[in-house]
Parts: C-alpha cells; structure tokens; sequence
C-alpha cells in the first residue's frame, strides 16, 4: 500500500488542457482564451474566482502550452526582490525568444508599492503576469495594473463537472491504496453538492470519507459520509466583495418589499458571523433614506431593534432584528426626504451664503428691530396671520420646492398639508396679514 502520499488534488492535477474540467466558457472553441492560445499567444491575465476552481492548474497548464519559463510565487511570502529576479531572467530570456511567466497566487495580498513595481517588467514584456484572486480585482487591484491585464472570471465548478472529477478519483484513490473499495454513486453526488464548487474540498471529502472506512468493507456509502459534512460553511467575507454583496442583496430586498428574501439576507449574514449591530446600523439608515415619512415610526422602530439587541445580545436579540426587517419591507416606501437633503445640498453648493431673510431674522436687540429683522414675523401658534406667507427662504429661492411627498403611506397626508398651505399662500393678503406670500412650488 502506498505511503506518504500528497493530496489526492495534487495527484490528479491534469497533465494537459484537455483534462481540465471547468471553464468551458473561456476554454471553448470561441472562448477567449482558447481563441489566445490558438493564436501562439499568452497575454497577462487576472484569473479572478473562488477556491478550488482551477485557478493553479489553468496557470500552470497555459505557459505549458507555450512552452514558457513558468515561476509560481505566492504574494504572502514574495516581495519585491523576487520580482526582480525574475524580470532580469524574464529580459534574459526574451533574448532569447522565451517567454516567461509568473504566476503570482493571492495577488491581492500585494501592496501598492510591491503592484507597482511589478508595472515595469509586464509593460516591457520581459514577464507574462498570471495573478490569482479570490477577490474582486476592482478592489484589490490597482488601475494601472489592471489595464496591462485581462481578468479572466472563473466559476465554481458545477456538480456534473465535480461528479467526473470525483469519479476519477475514485478509480485513483483505489489503484493508489491498492483497495477494491466500491464507491457508491450517491456518495459522488453528495459530496458535489456539498462542495459547492470547491475542487479541492470534494477530493478532501473523498479521500478522508476513504481512509476512514474499515479495511474490511468494500462499499463505501452515503451514511459514511455524515460525520464529514455536518457543518457546511458559509461564504463571507467581512472586508471584502461577498460582505457588500450580501448588504447589498438585504438592503435590495427591503426596498423591494420581499420580508422572505430579507429575512434570509439577514439570517445568512449573521450565521456567517456579521456583527448584528452592523446589520442594525444599516437598516437605521433604510428606515431614513427608503422609507421616511411614508411611515414615520419605521426609524423609531430600527433604533429600537438595535436597542434590543444590544441589550439581549446573541440569540435572543436577534429576534428584534429578524423583526425591524419585515416591518422595514412591508412597509410604505418613500425617499422623498432623501431627495430633498440631496437637493439641498447641491443648492448650497451652488448658491452658497445666501443672506437670512429680514422676516426670520432674530432680533434681540432694538437696533436690531429697526434694521428690519424679525419685522412681519408671526408666531403661527399665537396669531390669525397665515403662516404660509412667511418668507423663510432666502431671496431668489423662494419658488424652491426641495421637498417633494410621495403619494405612500402617511406621507400622502403630508402632501395634502403642504397643498392646502400652499393654496392658503395664493389668497390674497388682508388688511394687517403678513405680505409676501410663497409662490407655486417649482421644481428648484
């Protein structure tokens, strides 16, 4: 029996393109990098995607086809240094008329100087760059970098092309540790499922699902496999692209109305190990901007989950936030005063200090009074005269309409208050009423 062995997914590492599983839409007949190779030639590339896709191999496999110098450096132990060895051998061997490639796996870990310096030798030619990321290379890559390479997107493996992997490995593990071991074609689907497109994590499962078995059985069967995928783990990633996204689809499916899919974004975030005061935070910040007047106590109501939370802590309080985002969904939407903070600010940058107008000045002193400021101001709490003719807005603004109701929820009545005191403005002013009424509600 063999000893010492490496990993199984090391074992079967394709000897050729042909054996590659996966990536058929860059590898096809009209796929681009098959369209690359076919032409002789192998341009620097960011092959972006999850674990266990291919990411190694498909490196590994292109520069074996163009019979290039091929180098494999990891960005956590690599620095600058070994760049530029590689680019004297890289400018070495263009005299030569090889070429040389890189691959550089985690390239994200790289900092800014250590991409920078890798700008020269890519540019000149003197090194092809294959770089390797689990991360979205917007993020992680710097621009420059990025307009000397193709990103090439990989997807996770699916279960039919993980089921053909796993079968070969099956034939592998048993011509490897000299068994006669059956291997249940369930045993194959369910750890495909399981793996969630993960290469390298399927052949783990199969091989340790093999190993464990007694020697004395020849079959090796789904409930086999129980104590190995009692745990599944969830993808997430707290700093990075699957964090935003996964905000992204929880603040989405609120404005959208879907208590469903918002408890379920929620649900997977905290599961993932979020920070809940975090989801809290965000769905404050819904309750404002999606939502506003259209149902007032929607902000009360997220202060309060968060409040919840912070006093129960994991798992009761978790209840409280499951709780704010079904009502955040289901309730009347309006981001009418998002808008018009927005309009404000642009009007501020725009007009810039526009004096207070005389009639809402403060006039605390009797100089002040016979300058002008506060004269016909009325409390509308304590006089006849109709409040809608006060000039609050600045001379040249006062035909802007910042704030525009929407016909949802509560915020329906809001704009039949600021109709009715906008007519109320048009009357024409009675003896003693204050003057200056506010015009038509423009568009600002």
């Amino acid at each position: 029996m063999s000893s010492n062995l490496p990993p199984l997914a090391h074992r079967l590492r394709p000897k050729s393109l042909d054996e590659f599983i996966g990536q058929t839409h860059l590898l096809r007949e009209n796929g681009f990098i098959a369209r690359m190779l076919k032409a002789g030639e192998l341009y620097s590339l960011i092959f972006w995607g999850p674990p266990g896709c291919g990411k190694t191999t498909l490196a590994t496999l292109l520069a074996e086809a163009v019979e290039a110098d091929f180098h494999r450096l990891s960005a956590v132990t690599a620095g600058v240094g070994d760049i530029r060895k590689l680019a004297t051998r890289g400018r070495d061997n263009r005299r030569l008329g090889v070429r040389t490639v890189l691959f550089l796996d985690e390239i994200h870990r790289f900092n800014k100087a250590q991409q920078d310096f890798l700008l020269g030798p890519v540019e000149e030619g003197s090194l092809i760059l294959l770089g390797a990321t689990t991360e979205n290379p917007s993020f992680s890559i710097i621009t420059p970098l990025l307009s000397r390479a193709r990103v090439a997107v990989l997807e996770p493996l699916r279960p039919a092309d993980l089921e053909i992997l796993l079968g070969r490995a099956a034939k592998r593990l048993a011509a490897d540790y000299e068994r006669k071991t059956v291997i249940d074609e369930a045993v194959i689907g369910r750890i495909a499922a399981f793996a969630e497109g993960d290469a390298r994590r399927a052949l783990n499962l199969l091989e340790t699902a093999f190993l464990n078995l007694e020697a004395s059985r020849e079959k090796l069967e789904p409930a086999d496999l129980a104590p190995l995928l009692e745990g599944r783990e969830l993808l997430y990633d707290r700093d990075g692209e699957e964090h935003f996204n996964q905000i992204s689809a929880l603040i989405k499916s609120l404005r959208a109305g879907d208590p469903d899919a918002a408890l379920y974004w929620l649900g997977r975030m905290l599961e993932a190990g979020e920070d809940p005061l975090y989801c809290a935070r965000r769905m404050i910040r819904f309750a404002s901007e999606d939502i506003g007047n259209a149902a007032p106590q929607a902000l009360q109501l997220a202060i309060n989950a968060r409040q919840a939370y912070e006093t129960l802590g994991s798992p009761e309080g978790e209840l409280a936030l499951a709780q704010a985002a079904v009502y955040l969904a289901t309730a009347p939407k309006s981001d009418a005063v998002y808008l018009a903070w927005k309009r404000v600010q642009k009007e501020i940058r725009e007009s810039g200090n526009l004096p207070v107008p005389l009639q809402v000045r403060n006039a605390p002193t009797g100089l002040m009074k016979k300058l002008g400021y506060g004269r016909g101001y009325v409390n509308p709490h304590r006089a006849r005269e109709n409040p809608a003719r006060i000039r609050a807005l600045p001379e040249g603004l006062k035909e802007h309409s910042f704030y525009r109701p929407s016909e949802n929820g509560y915020e329906a009545t809001i704009g039949q208050r600021l109709a009715e005191r906008e007519a109320a403005g048009r009357e024409p002013a009675e003896p003693g009423e204050v003057a200056g009424a506010r015009g038509k509600r423009g568009d600002g």
